[in-house]
C-alpha cells in the first residue's frame, strides 16, 4: 500500500511540474509585453506629427515645426542641445517622447 502511495505522489509530482514551468514562463514573458506598451505611450520625436507633438506641455505650433525640421535626432536631450526647447520644457515632456531610430 506504502507503494502505491508513493507511486500515485510520483506521478502526480511528474503531472504538475510543466504545468509550474509553464506559469513560470508565462509571467516572465507578461513583463516585456508591458515595457513595449510602455515605449508605444511615448511620443517619437522622429516620427510624430505637429499635431501629436502639440499635445505635450510647452510645445505649440512653432515648436513643433522646430522640432519636424530638426530631425533625425540620436537621442531625445538633442532637443535641448539644438536649443530647439528650453530645459524647463524639457523637463516637463522628457518621460514623454522618445528618439526611436530607423531600423
Amino acid at each position: 500500500m506504502k507503494q502505491l502511495a508513493t507511486l500515485l505522489f510520483a506521478a502526480m509530482l511528474a503531472l504538475a511540474a510543466p504545468l509550474y514551468a509553464a506559469e513560470k514562463d508565462t509571467k516572465a514573458t507578461a513583463k516585456p509585453a508591458a515595457t513595449a506598451a510602455q515605449t508605444e505611450d511615448k511620443i517619437d520625436i522622429n516620427r510624430a506629427k505637429a499635431e501629436d507633438l502639440m499635445k505635450l506641455d510647452g510645445i505649440g505650433e512653432v515648436r513643433a515645426k522646430a522640432i519636424i525640421k530638426g530631425r533625425p535626432y540620436k537621442g531625445k536631450d538633442e532637443l535641448v542641445e539644438k536649443n530647439i526647447v528650453p530645459q524647463a520644457v524639457y523637463d516637463k515632456i522628457k518621460d514623454k517622447i522618445i528618439a526611436k531610430q530607423k531600423a
